[in-house]
């Protein structure tokens, strides 16, 4: 981008040669090949220059001393407006939206400044030529000219706004830690490849290229190239899946299929994810945007759902009693949502009275939330002791009955 500056300065100074260019002298009659039709000329300026002229009552045409005074003052005037674009409006600009949004300012205004003044200087030389009436000649390399001119400094604006831009956007994205940050650079990059390519083909365009012939065979080149690597491809398109949809983040725990681990790095091609054991998984990017996720580092809340087992042997009263004490405590701990607590005397099991205990902790945390669920299980035990309860053992009870067995019992007597 910093190689456009020297090639709009460039251009601009192509223009001038043209001005000296006078008609050539007629001589003997040869043979000359049709010249080549010559570009369509921007309008509004073509008119714009005519009305000033006839305003000031000067021929169209000609290269007389007032016509020479009138490009001077366009040429003129064009440095002053630059230097007013830059000093003035871009000034009062970055004053008025600094306290806005002052990343922003400071990156793109910058950016826009120079190519602006690019602009402005091309369009007043251009304008200035436009006053000389040049012949069919130097008015058609005057086209081609400023059609590259513009073209140059068009492409300078775009490529200092994109640029400026997604800078802006990847400190936005670090700053709030979101998962496209990883993927900025490449996105960047990216873009400025495609934007640098457009320009490319529309400079071509204005020098007469045939750029509608070079893409149809790009096209069936692209398609060869597509097939080859569809593989790559899509492990691409599925990056570009994970970037815009953001299941995870880096550092958050994730499980992708029947694997659980840690994010430790999102590419273009595939991610990498530290298993429980620390072994690392990579997974091809297809396969990520493909397969069911779940973030484990996303709980808003975090449920707890327990059974505690009596022996057959505590009564109805005991029951209905431990029921309550265990709902008081759990309702009395700050770190449970109150309207989700749960504790009901549900099953007669094979071998145990079964309690069922369900609540919901605040904090998404797992190590606060076991913390929790601790705290809990300790004061469940200790309202067990104040009521003389036991928990139940498995337990299995086998009944002999028949010959056989009273066989084996009087053999034991």
């Amino acid at each position: 981008m910093k190689l456009l500056r020297p090639l709009l300065l460039a251009a601009a100074l192509l223009l001038l040669p043209a001005a000296w260019a006078q008609t050539p002298a007629p001589a003997a009659p040869t043979p000359v090949a049709p010249p080549a039709p010559a570009l369509p000329t921007p309008h509004f300026l073509e008119n714009s220059v005519d009305t000033l002229l006839d305003a000031l009552h000067v021929q169209p045409s000609g290269h007389t001393p007032l016509h020479w005074a009138i490009a001077a003052v366009f040429v003129i005037l064009a440095i002053l407006l630059r230097r007013a674009l830059t000093t003035v409006v871009f000034g009062w600009l970055k004053k008025h939206t600094a306290k806005a949004a002052p990343n922003l300012t400071l990156r793109v205004l910058p950016a826009l400044e120079a190519p602006m003044g690019g602009l402005i200087v091309v369009t007043g030389v251009l304008a200035a030529l436009k006053v000389l009436k040049l012949s069919e000649v130097n008015h058609l390399r005057l086209n081609y000219t400023a059609a590259v001119a513009y073209s140059l400094a068009l492409l300078w604006l775009a490529l200092g706004a994109i640029n400026a831009l997604l800078d802006h956007l990847q400190d936005v994205a670090r700053e709030k830690h979101l998962g496209v940050a990883a993927f900025m650079p490449w996105i960047k990059k990216s873009l400025l490849t495609l934007c640098v390519i457009f320009g490319v083909l529309k400079i071509a365009q204005s020098m007469g290229a045939d750029v509608g012939a070079f893409l149809a065979g790009l096209g069936i080149g692209g398609l060869a190239f597509a097939l080859a690597a569809q593989d790559t491809l899509a492990n691409f398109f599925g990056s570009v899946v994970v970037a815009v949809d953001q299941p995870f983040k880096l550092g958050e725990m994730v499980q992708i299929g029947d694997q659980l681990g840690w994010v430790e790095d999102i590419g273009l091609r595939s991610t990498r994810v530290r298993l429980l054991d620390r072994s690392l998984a990579i997974f091809p990017n297809k396969t990520v945007a493909s397969a069911t996720i779940i973030n484990l580092s996303r709980f808003t809340y975090r449920r707890s759902e327990q059974i505690i087992s009596l022996p057959y042997g505590t009564t109805a009263d005991q029951m209905a009693q431990i029921t309550a004490d265990v709902r008081q405590l759990i309702l009395a701990d700050d770190q449970v949502e109150k309207t989700t607590v749960q504790v009901f005397f549900r099953d007669f099991s094979a071998s145990s009275l079964d309690l069922w205990v369900v609540y919901v902790t605040l904090d998404p945390d797992m190590d606060r939330h076991f913390a929790t669920r601790q705290r809990i299980n300790l004061e469940i035990m200790r309202a067990m002791d104040r009521r003389g309860l036991t928990f139940a053992l498995p337990a299995q009870v086998t009944h002999f009955d028949g010959p056989v067995a009273k066989q084996i019992a009087g053999a034991g007597k």
